[in-house]
């Protein structure tokens, strides 16, 4: 993408593993049932996890019908039993629970990657149409933003739910949504994620230009194909704000 393709852009970033490290609560959530701590595979765990919670959550009907009860409680001490069997660690439901409630308070203590925050401020000071599309609850999500100060950086009407919304990534209509809301067109809108399956697919479905965030080097799920894909916000700052020419510089 070049500079001039940065005219007028709606720029809309994914929260969970785009803005923050979803793999520092997973760690310290399972940390003390792992046995040999140096020894497991904590990235390829998470990974896992993410594939559970996502196939759980589809067939209650998606993550925009996430919120609370017991049917959810089970998910997510589900995901987590499934998951650490795969490893050799059986959990029972009591255990599993212990696990999720550690997850969940870790959850709510984040912080952004390094350069995010600084990023989010210089498009929208650049006039770009900057906000956030996640899926979840809308409680659960909101903690999330509060809890990285989003929702003073960023206006509310651009702030995107799912559980909210009334349709989860990767449905396309959830970016169409976000299109009429903020009056903008999918040529000129642009997504930054990590999931292949809900952040690639999704936008592109729906028209959109992607950034495959991908800090991790996942390999790709399908034959769709990212317009970038970056490793970190060093590299997705150079690519959305690159450095004006020094002849520019110059110029009064």
């Amino acid at each position: 993408m070049s500079h001039t393709d940065m005219n007028s852009k709606a720029i809309f970033f994914d929260v969970d593993d785009t803005l923050y490290d979803h793999l520092t609560p997973f760690r310290q959530a399972v940390w003390n049932w792992v046995g040999e701590q140096d020894k497991f595979p904590f990235e390829e765990g998470y990974q896992r996890l993410r594939y559970h919670s996502d196939m759980l959550s589809l067939k209650m009907g998606g993550a925009g019908t996430m919120g609370t009860g017991e049917q959810v409680e089970w998910m997510r001490r589900e995901r987590f039993k499934l998951t650490l069997a795969e490893f050799g660690i059986p959990l029972t439901d009591e255990e599993a629970g212990l696990v999720q409630s550690a997850y969940l308070d870790c959850q709510f203590r984040i912080e952004m990657f390094p350069g995010a925050r600084e990023l989010l401020t210089r498009l929208q000071e650049e006039g770009h149409v900057v906000g956030l599309i996640t899926n979840g609850a809308g409680e659960h999500q909101r903690k999330k933003i509060e809890a990285m100060d989003l929702h003073r950086l960023l206006p509310e009407e651009r702030l995107f739910i799912s559980g909210e919304a009334g349709w989860d990534k990767p449905d396309p209509r959830l970016f169409q949504l976000v299109n009429e809301k903020t009056g903008t067109s999918p040529e000129d809108s642009l997504y930054i994620g990590d999931s292949w399956r809900n952040d690639v697919v999704g936008a592109l479905g729906a028209g959109w230009s992607v950034v495959w965030f991908n800090p991790r080097g996942a390999a790709a799920e399908s034959e769709h194909q990212p317009h970038h894909v970056v490793r970190g916000y060093d590299e997705l700052s150079r690519l959305l704000m690159p450095p004006v020419p020094m002849r520019e510089q110059g110029r009064s």
